[in-house]
């Protein structure tokens, strides 16, 4: 068997368990993957930054008994800092050169991972497929006329294509979950505080982004957050420590759980036939594997808390792009995209007794949420309302013309004016994705899993939401819906050997 594909047949896991016994080296590894990079760029363009002679340095040196040597693994171009890379945020604004690694990037190269390259983001993480001004397009493996989602599109399409078994993602508002459910992937959306985000910061988005993960296993996921997870001296809370570990969770049977399933969007909007049969799909798989299924609604989680969620973002990116003004030393209205311009402007129209206001209401009702299933060991629900789109199908030319238009003839801050463009903006973000904003505000635990193949050949995933703190019933409950599935051996067609 080849190198490429051994690499394309193993998880992390796996290829770990090959450089420690001596079958293959972290060279032969690393030139395997750089390869696959090469050769899938143009089907996929999924790389920001190649760092392939570093990676080949890092190689040649390895102490093969760490936990995952040798494994090839991507990084994502947002958010965390590895030093001497440019990192783009996805954006035209001049790329930062950090001077340090983040604390994630420092226990990665601890595991033993040798970093790739960097994977593309749309525009600082704000849409759910990963197309940008910047770096253009991003693929899906499985059609490349398709989106492989967003904001961790590149990693998730990185891992789908066989490049690396497993690469780093971030999730402010799905976006970890919602790639791996373009891509039929793992996609494990962390406990607020379980792995740190410093020292670039003590928290994002007030708390709502988390670092992780997309993996093609969840036996790979849960090693990498054992490998990962607490936090150090500068984090500014942390999750509750596990009873294990999360590897000897993914590895156990889960007994019979209390599931609940929800099947309602948030806000509204359509919802399609295949999402549907999808859910359907993940509830016969959790009833196979004995667990009790409920049926359940959340009606305190309507448009109000969406747009609660919404504005509180605008905040985050205003501020963002007021951090970015700072550090290029000039405005950076005319090196981003509208649609970030124009999420930016609301932001700054929202006044500080508002954002907190807002922020008071979505804590009350993730209090709500928690405790009304609190009794349920986890909640299944959709991640994406539809198949993963057609590239371009989401963009944003027009609606974000109209609106930008709007605020430049809106004088006054007044949010009775600005709660119509907030509806607009909402509504035309969010209608491929209703879900996985509530985790993020909640601070729970949710699992993206692959379960179906529509009929025109697209994997679409659902996630089950846990108890705050609870990762390991969430992986031991994948773990088992993964085997029951038999999707542990399935490649997107574009790299099959």
């Amino acid at each position: 068997m080849s190198i490429g594909h051994t690499l394309w047949a193993q998880d992390a896991t796996g290829l770990a368990g090959l450089v420690r016994k001596g079958e293959v080296s972290p060279i032969e590894l690393a030139e395997a993957a750089i390869a696959r990079a090469e050769a899938t760029r143009p089907d996929i363009n999924a790389t920001a930054e190649p760092l392939y002679e570093a990676a080949r340095a890092r190689a040649k040196t390895i102490d093969r008994s760490l936990p995952l040597a040798g494994v090839p693994f991507a990084i994502k171009d947002l958010g965390i800092a590895i030093k001497g890379v440019p990192t783009h945020g996805g954006s035209r604004i001049p790329a930062w050169l950090a001077d340090v690694n983040s604390v994630l990037t420092d226990r990665y190269l601890a595991a033993g991972l040798v970093p790739i390259v960097t994977s593309t983001s749309p525009e600082h993480g704000l849409r759910l497929m990963t197309e940008s001004k910047a770096f253009g397009i991003t693929r899906n493996p499985w059609n490349t006329g398709h989106t492989s989602g967003g904001s961790s599109g590149g990693a998730a399409a990185l891992v789908a294509a066989g490049v690396v078994p497993v690469a780093h993602a971030s999730d402010g508002g799905g976006s970890i979950r919602v790639p791996s459910a373009c891509t039929g992937l793992v996609g494990l959306k962390t406990s607020r505080g379980r792995i740190p985000l410093t020292p670039l910061v003590s928290e994002s988005w007030y708390g709502m982004v988390v670092d992780h993960a997309v993996t093609r296993s969840v036996r790979d996921s849960a090693l990498l957050l054992d490998l990962t997870h607490g936090p150090d001296p500068l984090s500014p809370y942390a999750a509750p420590p596990p009873k294990g570990t999360f590897t000897a969770a993914a590895a156990r049977d889960p007994g019979k759980l209390k599931l609940a399933v929800y099947r309602k969007s948030p806000l509204g909007l359509p919802v399609s036939l295949e999402t549907l049969k999808a859910l359907d799909t993940a509830v016969a798989l959790a009833r196979e594997g004995g667990h009790a299924v409920e049926e359940i609604d959340l009606p305190f989680i309507g448009r109000d808390f969406i747009a609660d969620f919404c504005r509180t973002v605008a905040s985050a990116v205003a501020g963002t792009m007021r951090a970015e003004a700072l550090r290029v030393g000039r405005s950076v209205a005319g090196d981003i995209e509208r649609a970030t311009r124009v999420l930016g402007r609301l932001g700054e129209m929202v006044s500080a007794g508002e954002t907190y206001a807002g922020l008071q209401r979505l804590h009350a009702t993730s209090r709500r949420l928690i405790e009304e299933t609190a009794r349920y060991d986890a909640v299944l629900m959709p991640i994406i309302a539809h198949p993963p789109l057609a590239c371009g199908a989401m963009d944003p030319k027009g609606a974000d013309e109209l609106i930008e238009n709007l605020l430049d003839k809106l004088h006054l801050t007044s949010l009775l004016k600005l709660k119509p463009l907030f509806g607009q903006l909402m509504d035309k973000s969010l209608w491929f994705t209703h879900w996985p904003a509530i985790q993020n505000v909640s601070g729970q635990p949710s699992i993206a899993l692959p379960v179906h193949v529509t009929d025109a050949g697209l994997p679409l995933g659902i996630q089950a939401a846990g108890r705050p703190g609870d990762e390991e019933t969430l992986l031991s409950l994948a773990a088992q819906m993964e085997k029951i599935s038999g999707w542990l051996g399935r490649r997107a067609p574009l790299m099959v050997p």
